[in-house]
C-alpha cells in the first residue's frame, strides 16, 4: 500500500511561515481552510443467516454451523484531514462476521500446525500448545481465519503466521486467547516477535474479545494493519500492535499494556509512510514510552481514550478532528518531533475534548518543534509546562485552558529551568555555565582563584 496517505496538499511543506500576516489555522500555507468535525464510527447491523459446509478439511452434507447476525462497521472520516482517508477501508474489512458457506473448520491439537496455502474461510477452535497457523497462499489470495473459541500457548513461535497471501483477516467469532510464553525463535533471517505475525496486509475484526499475551509484540504487521471491530486485550512485553506501513483503525475496543509502545507504525525506507489514522474505538492504554507513536503522520477522527504512558501521543504531524482524549504522561503528553520529510511538523487540534495532566520535572503538556494550531474543541492542560514550540502557537477557536484558567493565547516554555549563570567573578575568572539541555543547571566557580561560585543556567527545554 506504497503512498497510501500521501495527502496531495502535503507534498511538499517547506515554505516559512510568516507572522501575522494571515491567520494560521493549519500547517500547510497560512489561511488553508482547517479539518472539519469528525463524527464517530457507528455500527450497523443485519441477520444474514448462512450455512456451513467442511470440518478438518472435510466436506460435510449438513451444516451444523449458522453466521451470526451480520455485523458491519460504518467509518466516517473528517473532512479536510492531512491523510486521504477515501479508500482505507474495503467492505469486506469492515464487515465483522464471516461467510461460512464454503467454511473449512479445525480443532487445534497440541504440536500440530496448521497450514493455509488457498483463498478460503478457514474456522478454528479448542484447546492446544506449540500450534502455528502458518498461511502460504498465492500473492492474490484473501484468507479468513475464524478464531471460535480457541486457545493456544506457544513456547517460543508466532500463533499466526503470515508468510504469503494478498491479505488475512483474523475475525473473532467467540473470545479466544493466542499466547507466546518464551523468548521468539527465529524463522532464518526472519526476526519474527509477535504473536500474531504478518508479512502482508493484515485486517482484525470479529464480534468476541481476542486476548493476547506476548514476551515481545502482540500484533506485528510488515505492511498495513487494520482494526474494524472487536474487542482486544493484549499484554505485551515491547509493543502492543507494530506495522510498517500504517495502522487504520475503525473501531474496536482496546485494553493494551505493553512495555514501550501501545501503537507503533515506522517505515525506515518511506517518510511518506509509517502512518496512523483512528476513526473510532475505545482505547485504555498503559505503557512504559510512548501510547501512539506514528513517524509521520497521527491523524485522529474521533474514539475515546484513556492513556497512562511517558509520552501519549507521538508523530510528525498530529492532527486531531474529534474524540475524548484523556493523557496522563511523565515526558511530554502530545509530542510532534521532525521524523519524517515528508510531512512538515506540527500539532493540529480541530475538535475534540482533550485532557492532559503532566508529571512534575521538565515535562511539556504539548511539544512541538514546529508550529501548535488550535482551530476548536477545548484543549485543558495541567503542568509545570504546558505549551512548548519552536515555531507558531496560534488559538484559531475552540476553548485552551491552562492550569485551570481559560486562555486566548497559548504560553510557549521553550526556554526554561532557569536563567543565564552567573556573570565573570573577580580576577575575569569566568561565573555559571550555561545550563544544559532539558533545564539542568550548569555550576561554575571564578573570582579571586576560583573560589567565588557563579550562578545556575537553564537551558532550552527539549
Amino acid at each position: 500500500m506504497k503512498n497510501l496517505f500521501l495527502s496531495k496538499k502535503i507534498a511538499a511543506v517547506t515554505a516559512a511561515l510568516i507572522i501575522g500576516t494571515m491567520a494560521l489555522t493549519g500547517c500547510g500555507t497560512a489561511g488553508e481552510s482547517a479539518a472539519t468535525t469528525a463524527q464517530a464510527s457507528s455500527v450497523e447491523t443485519s441477520t444474514d443467516a448462512t450455512t456451513s459446509a467442511t470440518e478438518n478439511g472435510s466436506k460435510k452434507s449438513s451444516s451444523n454451523k449458522t453466521n451470526a447476525s451480520e455485523t458491519a462497521t460504518t467509518v466516517t472520516s473528517a473532512e479536510g484531514g492531512v491523510l486521504d482517508t477515501s479508500d482505507l477501508f474495503t467492505d469486506r474489512d469492515l464487515k465483522q462476521t464471516a461467510d461460512l458457506s464454503e467454511a473449512t473448520y479445525y480443532t487445534v491439537k497440541d504440536g500440530e500446525d496448521i497450514t493455509i496455502t488457498e483463498a478460503g474461510v478457514y474456522v478454528l477452535s479448542g484447546n492446544a500448545a506449540n500450534v502455528t497457523i502458518y498461511v502460504e497462499a498465492d500473492k492474490d489470495a484473501k484468507v479468513q481465519i475464524v478464531l471460535d473459541g480457541v486457545t493456544i500457548t506457544n513456547d517460543d513461535f508466532p500463533v499466526i503466521y503470515v508468510k504469503n497471501a494478498d491479505k488475512v483477516f483474523v475475525t473473532t467469532s467467540s473470545d479466544s486467547t493466542l499466547s507466546v510464553t518464551g523468548t521468539f525463535a527465529a524463522d532464518g533471517d526472519t526476526n519474527t516477535d509477535g504473536v500474531i505475525f504478518s508479512k502482508d496486509d493484515l485486517v482484525l475484526n470479529g464480534t468476541g474479545t481476542l486476548t493476547i499475551n506476548s514476551t515481545d509484540n502482540g500484533v506485528v504487521g510488515k505492511d498495513t494493519v487494520k482494526v474494524t471491530g472487536g474487542t482486544y486485550v493484549i499484554t505485551a512485553s515491547s509493543k502492543a500492535i507494530e506495522a510498517n506501513d500504517e495502522i487504520l483503525i475503525a473501531d474496536g475496543t482496546f485494553t493494551l499494556t505493553a512495555g514501550t509502545d501501545a501503537l507503533h507504525a515506522e517505515n525506515d525506507d518511506d517518510d511518506t509512510l509509517g502512518n496512523i489514522y483512528i476513526a473510532g474505538g475505545s482505547f485504555t492504554i498503559q505503557v512504559g514510552d510512548d501510547a501512539i507513536h506514528a513517524n509521520s503522520v497521527l491523524q485522529i477522527d474521533g474514539g475515546e481514550f484513556n492513556i497512562t504512558a511517558v509520552e501519549g501521543l507521538e508523530a510528525t504531524y498530529i492532527q486531531i478532528n474529534g474524540g475524548t482524549i484523556y493523557i496522563a504522561a511523565s515526558d511530554d503528553g502530545i509530542n510532534a518531533a521532525n521524523k519524517s520529510s515528508a510531512y512538515s511538523v506540527c500539532v493540529e487540534i480541530n475538535d475534540g475534548d482533550i485532557t492532559i495532566v503532566m508529571g512534575q520535572g521538565d515535562t511539556d503538556g504539548i511539544d512541538s518543534n514546529g508550529n501548535i494550531i488550535i482551530n476548536g474543541g477545548t484543549v485543558n492542560v495541567t503542568g509545570n509546562s504546558t505549551f512548548d514550540y519552536d515555531g507558531q502557537g496560534v488559538i484559531n477557536g475552540g476553548t485552551v485552558i491552562v492550569n485551570g484558567s481559560e486562555v486566548t493565547t497559548l504560553p510557549n516554555q521553550m526556554m526554561g529551568g532557569g536563567q543565564m549563570g552567573g556573570g565573570m567573578g573577580f580576577n575575569n575568572q569566568m561565573g555559571g555555565q550555561m545550563g544544559q539541555p532539558g533545564g539542568s543547571s550548569g555550576n561554575g566557580f571564578g573570582g579571586n582563584g576560583g573560589n567565588s561560585r557563579g550562578g545556575n543556567g537553564g537551558g532550552p527545554r527539549r
